[in-house]
């Protein structure tokens, strides 16, 4: 993996007197940040969806923003969580897959230092890259960016970006619920235990039986009324609507009852609506307490739904996969009074956003340049879109194999084009998304020169940040030699 700079010193120095010049001016907002995992562009009752029942969530978009064009920096979890959290590509932080947990095999390395490099997967003709077993600490995170300016920052539910020495209470969060190496939780019920695990690390059993995602809701909510009287940071990361499939039976049996669709798991439908009513507490609370009128609330998901519990049509495929399906996802912002309501933005934006956009609402833009990929929405939400983005190009990274039909690739999306380019097997598809967005036409016979030109943009963006390139394998590198 490559190196990194020696970021959160000289930010944490230069926020320090930004805050301490403007101590007195009017109180910072409060920042909700829900992520949802696993959930699809087409899970919400306000992206389309006739069979799922989400209007809380669909609230939230009606009294703020809703971005149809917003993309996960990853079609899979861990990469977008640690750009999330940071503003950085996943490729330039070398996390690219889905971080294994301990009993998944993601043991210490005896040297002690994180997995990079490359590396051969079974007898497969590419090597490809190792993927980290953390997010190092030199990594920036919102939490760590806020705490100069007196911000109180609280992490409730999936973590996944490293196991002890890397979890959350580690990069800037006060408290930790539930944080930890588990991509997924043992059991959605309380003590949140299987045949495996014995419960989930820092969110010992309470009451047996109790649902997770209540249980997170629980937690936000004690936050949020401990912290009424100063400016907080809620990370809510659900671990819902990840696998298991585990539902309340009662709420099932309702969505069971219910006609089908293109959608019509009552297990993952009755997942979809736990979440929206840990939404709808949320809400509640801040509305109960009078901070809905200074509190940025952000919703989203880090990657596309996964193809069988649910199906993200129009959009092809899902989780994992190079296509819309499994990239682009829900984004909602609302701010009452700053954010005009029932607005809908068709910007593409995505995950990498959110950082530096959390920093300009709070009146500190995070400095230096190429500290950050993302850019701030906030001009652009306060306008109600009328302000547009002048980035035109948004790129992804997974230098991986996944299962048996999905090998290493690369993405550009350069305006309304966007180029898949393979590493193994046919070498490029190009799609016009404003045309197809089902991205059902492969264009890259009939436009060889727009192929040529976005695959040279594409591997100068990828030699900028470092990004580790899957090669053929020779017999030395197949030795092990390096």
């Amino acid at each position: 993996m490559n190196s990194k700079p020696a970021l959160l010193p000289v930010l944490l120095a230069i926020l320090g007197a930004a805050a301490a010049a403007q101590r007195g001016s009017s109180p910072p907002p409060n920042i909700v940040l829900i992520l949802v995992d696993d959930l699809g562009w087409t899970d919400l009752g306000s992206y389309g969806s006739r069979y799922y029942e989400t209007p809380n969530i669909d609230r939230l978009a009606s009294g703020g923003m809703r971005f149809t064009q917003a993309y996960a920096a990853a079609a899979v979890c861990s990469p977008t969580r640690a750009a999330l959290m940071t503003g950085r590509y996943p490729a330039r932080l070398g996390i690219t897959d889905w971080i294994r947990a301990r009993f998944q095999g993601g043991t210490m390395p005896e040297d002690g230092r994180n997995p990079a490099g490359l590396d051969r997967v079974d007898d497969r003709p590419l090597l490809v890259a190792r993927n980290p077993l953390w997010m190092e600490h030199d990594e920036v995170t919102i939490a760590e960016a806020l705490e100069p300016n007196g911000y109180v920052s609280t992490h409730i539910g999936k973590w996944h970006l490293g196991m002890d020495d890397w979890y959350p209470q580690h990069q800037g969060f006060a408290e930790n619920f539930g944080g930890c190496d588990y991509g997924e939780p043992p059991s959605y019920f309380d003590p949140f235990a299987n045949r495996q695990l014995s419960g989930i690390p820092h969110l010992p059993p309470r009451t047996p039986g109790q649902y997770l995602t209540d249980r997170e809701a629980d937690e936000a909510v004690a936050f949020i009324r401990r912290n009424r009287n100063r400016p907080f940071f809620l990370y809510l990361a659900h671990y819902a609507v990840h696998t298991p499939i585990q539902a309340k039976p009662e709420v099932a049996a309702r969505y069971a009852a219910k006609t089908p669709t293109n959608q019509k798991n009552p297990d993952y439908a009755a997942m979809v609506e736990s979440v929206d009513d840990a939404v709808g507490r949320v809400l509640g609370t801040l509305d109960q307490l009078g901070l809905s009128s200074r509190t940025l609330v952000i919703f989203t998901s880090d990657n596309g739904g996964l193809l069988g519990p649910t199906d993200n049509a129009p959009l092809r495929s899902g989780k994992g996969y190079p296509y819309e399906g499994g990239i682009r996802v829900p984004l909602i912002a609302s701010w009452p009074g700053k954010i005009p309501p029932g607005t809908v933005s068709e910007e593409a934006v995505s995950s990498i956003d959110v950082l530096p956009t959390i920093l300009d609402a709070v009146g500190r833009p995070f400095p230096g340049v190429g500290m950050v990929d993302g850019v701030s929405l906030l001009r652009h939400l306060f306008s109600g879109g009328r302000k547009r983005l002048r980035r035109e190009t948004l790129y992804w990274h997974f230098p991986h194999y996944r299962g048996t039909d999905v090998a290493p690739y690369s993405i550009i999306r350069w305006r309304n084009w966007k180029l898949i380019k393979r590493y193994e097997g046919p070498r490029c598809e190009l799609y016009q998304l404003g045309r197809d967005p089902s991205e059902q036409h492969n264009l890259a016979d009939h436009r060889p020169g727009l192929v040529r030109r976005l695959e040279r943009r594409l591997d100068r963006w990828l030699q900028r940040v470092g990004a580790t390139i899957p090669v053929p394998a020779s017999p030395v590198e197949e030795s092990g030699e390096r």
